[in-house]
């Protein structure tokens, strides 16, 4: 089949190669001038399945309304907010019911699990080299935050997922760089999970999905499908003053938080919200007084990441507000967080050195899992609403989507994960 991916994030670059190399014509087009831009471009790394979960859960709602007054909030509501973001919090509000954030816990956890593996492979079969390392800790400031992770010891438990309750000394020993003067309870330790560079490894991905005939068309803007003609896209180069029309088989829509306006016209009402995250990025200044791997700070739910030569540091979930207005305190717990576990790991911008500190946007849907598959509306599928895991879930989403559109059972149980789970 001839077909077009519109956007080129690591959700359309895995979904690029896939279909690739099942020997279709792909072309992907992006609006940016590189891909991995803007979601995928600076987030926290962690490949933890079993960490995987919907935002919507039983108890949210409250600790929503608890961090509004919290200086080093994990989760914050910001004003403005949008009318469609009004909505979809109401819609957020309704999912967090137990039975509903357990039948989306699992099938988020299936599909992360199965994109681990797809990761793992493709890694191996293509010899990609890219910044990552092995294991993941989460580290547990207080007996109060160990109470509060119990019931999700539980979900490793019943998953299969290797890990160890720790003390703080066996901590120490996993990461010895550890701050000393910071007392803690313990930690959970999690061996097979990992950290990875996503923007890397979806550079990377893109010259292998390039090697097998795909093409990639950057700085190309996409009207919204037409319902008449919804394999018919228009775009607009940044070098012409007219769209032009290219005419598909198939159109994949991997495009963020933009597939929504994208995909209004032929019927589809996706309810996706940007929640914005925040992380920093800066040059290791001593290795040893770095990061093996991967931590999360439980209490700040902040991870900090060790890829390659750079620590990174990331958190926070921000809905609503100015979109390009970074706010300082968001900025300033990640710094918190990275000096009480590892004051010495990373040259700061006050030394002269580059830190780079960004905020991008989630594409999140109001109960948690992404929608993949078919659209009903002939020749238009959709890979999109990852949230905060599209790098967890990005290889196995691709794989499912393209045995999809060649007409094969995937691998992995995709119940729930396709477009009907929008009009429930």
């Amino acid at each position: 089949m001839k077909i077009a991916i519109v956007g080129a994030g690591i959700i359309g670059v895995t979904t690029a190669y896939e279909l690739a190399a099942d020997g279709h014509e792909v072309t992907v087009f992006e609006r940016h001038g590189a891909a991995a831009l803007e979601t995928s471009f600076a987030n926290a790394g962690v490949v933890a399945p079993g960490y995987v979960t919907p935002w919507a859960a039983p108890g949210m709602t409250s600790k929503v309304a608890r961090y509004l007054f919290s200086r080093h909030a994990p989760v914050r509501v910001c004003w403005p907010l949008a009318a469609h973001e009004l909505r979809w919090m109401l819609r957020w509000r309704s999912a967090c019911s137990l039975p509903t954030y357990l039948a989306n816990r699992g099938r988020m956890q299936r599909l992360a699990f199965y994109s681990r593996h797809r990761l793992q492979q493709l890694t191996e079969d293509l010899q990609i080299e890219y910044d990552r390392s092995q294991g993941y800790m989460v580290l547990l400031r207080s007996e109060k935050d160990r109470r509060m992770v119990l019931p999700g010891l539980e979900v490793l438990r019943d998953a299969g997922v290797k890990f160890h309750e720790i003390d703080a000394a066996q901590a120490r020993v996993v990461e010895p760089a550890l701050n000393p003067d910071t007392g803690f309870l313990g930690a959970i330790h999690l061996p097979d999970d990992e950290v990875g560079n996503c923007r890397q490894f979806a550079l990377l991905l893109k010259n292998q999905a390039q090697a097998l005939g795909a093409r990639f068309e950057f700085n190309c803007a996409v009207a919204p499908l037409d319902a008449a003609q919804p394999t018919v896209l228009r775009i607009t180069r940044d070098d012409d003053a007219a769209p032009v029309s290219a005419r598909f088989d198939s159109v994949v829509i991997c495009s963020g938080v933009a597939s929504a306006a994208l995909l209004r016209p032929v019927g589809l009402k996706v309810p996706l919200a940007a929640v914005h995250g925040y992380s920093i990025s800066a040059p290791i200044r001593e290795p040893l007084n770095a990061p093996r791997s991967g931590v999360m700070d439980d209490r700040y739910k902040v991870a900090i990441s060790r890829l390659g030569n750079r620590v990174r540091v990331a958190g926070s979930a921000e809905i609503g507000g100015d979109p390009a207005y970074k706010r300082p305190s968001a900025i300033q717990t990640l710094y918190k967080v990275l000096h009480d576990w590892f004051p010495g790991a990373a040259q700061h911008a006050n030394t002269g050195s580059a830190v780079q500190e960004w905020k991008g946007a989630r594409p999140m849907l109001p109960d948690g899992p992404p929608v993949l598959g078919a659209t009903g509306v002939p020749g238009v599928w959709i890979n999109i609403g990852h949230g905060s895991s599209g790098w967890a879930l990005s290889c196995g989403s691709a794989r499912v989507v393209a045995d999809l559109m060649s007409a094969r059972a995937p691998e992995v149980d995709i119940e729930g994960l396709g477009v009907e789970r929008l009009a429930g």
